[in-house]
């Protein structure tokens, strides 16, 4: 779980120690062989061995990264408090989407969605650049790590291609279009917000092991707000297990959006054949967009005047 740099980042962006080549390539054929493995086993068992392999990857690899903080003991309160806080309120708007409005109230479906969605980047974004004075990176915001990360990029949303889209048909334009736009969205939101704040933050208070683990079991609840199973949540488990160490290896969110978890989730809502958008809904989805980018660029630039403010360090 470790970067494919020569040296890492801590979530508070500092340097942590160097890591030896091959724990880092293992996390990498991890990821590779775990999306392979998705058509070939039954989605809870998958669900399953996904997490109890990462388990054994992490008991050989650890000893080669004894640099990196793999335990902590001094856990930060407030973040615990403020990601506890916008977990409730994202999985509610959820939850009051699909569970009480539903499609018997289009309008309110939408703006609790949208609503929710909005919530899990603005208030991470806001909470790290403006109240505790944390750079972007820190979220996985930004152009650090950027050729391995776009290395890895490719490879994994590749693979995920390939093993989903190779030879499939896709329906009409008017059917698939808001589907791709809702795949988007959603998938920025994940990657911010369980991804860069939710994983970094728990990585940071109790180690890498407990924020990968943390990560993807928040992640897999969350799904109740979409009123699913616990056997699909377990599933969702393993598939947040293989995207937080997805993440960990290049803490960029670059790695996971626009192409790796899009591509799932387009293909899934795609299989699944139970949601029908309007063309109409592809505006919403871009208003939504545009909220986010227009949030993370306010905070860029917030990020660039106090930099540009502070004196010069003499010594």
């Amino acid at each position: 779980m470790s970067t494919l740099l020569r040296s890492t980042t801590s979530p508070d962006g500092t340097p942590d120690a160097a890591v030896p080549r091959w724990p880092r390539l293992i996390w990498v054929g991890f990821v590779v062989a775990a999306l392979l493995m998705l058509p070939a086993l039954p989605l809870m068992t998958w669900g399953v061995v996904i997490p109890i392999v990462a388990a054994v990857l992490l008991a050989v690899t650890a000893p080669a990264a004894r640099g990196l903080p793999w335990l902590r003991r001094r856990a930060d309160a407030v973040d615990l408090v403020v990601i506890g806080g916008l977990y409730l309120a994202v999985v509610g708007l959820y939850r009051l989407a699909f569970a009480v409005f539903t499609t018997d109230n289009v309008l309110g479906l939408f703006l609790s969605f949208a609503g929710g969605l909005i919530l899990g980047v603005v208030g991470p974004v806001i909470y790290t650049t403006w109240i505790r004075h944390r750079p972007l990176r820190t979220l996985g915001l930004g152009v650090h790590n950027l050729r391995p990360t776009l290395a890895l990029a490719v490879l994994f949303g590749g693979v995920q291609f390939t093993i989903m889209f190779w030879g499939y048909t896709l329906p009409a334009p008017v059917d698939w279009m808001p589907l791709l736009m809702l795949s988007l969205t959603v998938g920025l939101f994940e990657a911010v917000f369980f991804r860069g704040f939710v994983q970094t933050r728990l990585e940071a208070s109790f180690g890498i092991p407990a924020g990968v683990v943390g990560a993807a079991v928040l992640y897999a609840l969350y799904h109740v707000g979409y009123d699913m199973t616990g056997s699909e949540m377990m599933f969702l488990f393993g598939l947040g297990v293989v995207y937080a160490i997805a993440y960990r290896l290049a803490d960029n969110i670059l790695v996971l959006w626009p192409l790796l978890t899009p591509i799932g989730a387009f293909f899934n809502n795609l299989q699944a054949g139970d949601i029908v958008l309007p063309w109409a809904s592809i505006a919403g989805f871009v208003d939504v967009l545009a909220v986010m980018a227009a949030i993370i660029w306010l905070a860029a630039r917030h990020e660039r005047r106090v930099t540009t403010r502070q004196p010069p360090v003499t010594t």
